[in-house]
């Protein structure tokens, strides 16, 4: 049993949502999936506007939904601080993070989509909270970008990996998600396939596909199935053998110096 996963520590951490949390949640999960939705929708449909749109965007309309993301995914962060001054030991601890999961995907640039970032990000969002899994998960695919290539998938990504950071600090905090290896496992490997997957697949097709049907979608989304196959086994590895050493760590560092409470 690790160390964060002990009575004496859920105990003191257990909490419920606070409201910056829970806006940051309803963000996350509700407004950002129907502004996907929507824009889908009412780009398909006709109006003087919407063909005025494309006439100046033309097949890149849909880059303003990426820019729309970008605004949602940011909004997290700025609140986690409300109220007071970051500390500078807080931005450093989470900067190496991001900076361990960028240099994971560098290592392994050899096996395609065999990746440790999303366990890191995992690993973060646990040890840390959602909003700060957010952060790491959404700056270590803006700065891994910059070796892998930007283009207009960086926000979905960035959208992706900081959902999953999200997600798992939450659900640890409300104790529905134990820092125990198998279920870090497991949760680690359906996330990958069903959250990155289930967001990224579809993304391609929206920047990829000059009329997006749900048709497309589909499509775009089984053949990107044994690809979320491959990342979501690493994630499995990765957290097998990282998670223990990475949480206890972190988790020593956080009560020694009293980071992100």
């Amino acid at each position: 049993m690790y160390e964060v996963d002990t009575a004496e520590y859920q105990s003191t951490q257990r909490r419920k949502l606070t409201a910056r949390s829970k806006v940051s949640l309803f963000l996350l999960l509700v407004l950002i999936p129907v502004t996907i939705i929507a824009c889908v929708v009412w780009v398909d449909a006709q109006g003087e506007f919407v063909q005025w749109l494309s006439g100046i965007f033309g097949n890149r309309k849909y880059y303003i939904l990426s820019l729309v993301i970008v605004v949602y995914s940011i909004i997290p962060f700025f609140m986690v601080f409300e109220g007071r001054k970051p500390q500078a030991r807080e931005l450093i601890i989470l900067a190496t993070l991001a900076a361990i999961a960028v240099a994971g995907r560098g290592a392994f640039f050899m096996l395609p989509h065999f990746k440790p970032m999303v366990a890191i990000v995992i690993i973060s969002g646990i040890a840390f909270g959602g909003e700060a899994g957010f952060l790491v998960g959404a700056v270590t695919m803006l700065v891994s970008n910059m070796l892998f290539g930007q283009g207009p998938w960086t926000p979905w990504q960035m959208l992706a990996l900081g959902l999953i950071g999200f997600l798992s600090g939450i659900l640890n905090r409300l104790g529905l998600l134990p820092a125990k290896r198998f279920t870090l496992c497991i949760y680690g490997f359906l996330v990958t396939v069903f959250i990155y997957g289930g967001i990224m697949n579809p993304a391609s097709c929206v920047m990829s596909v000059y009329e997006v049907t749900w048709q497309a979608i589909l499509a775009s989304y089984i053949s990107g199935i044994p690809v979320d196959l491959v990342h979501a086994t690493s994630t499995f590895i990765f957290l097998w053998l990282g998670a223990k050493p990475l949480l206890e760590k972190l988790q020593r560092v956080k009560v020694k110096y009293g980071l992100i409470e």
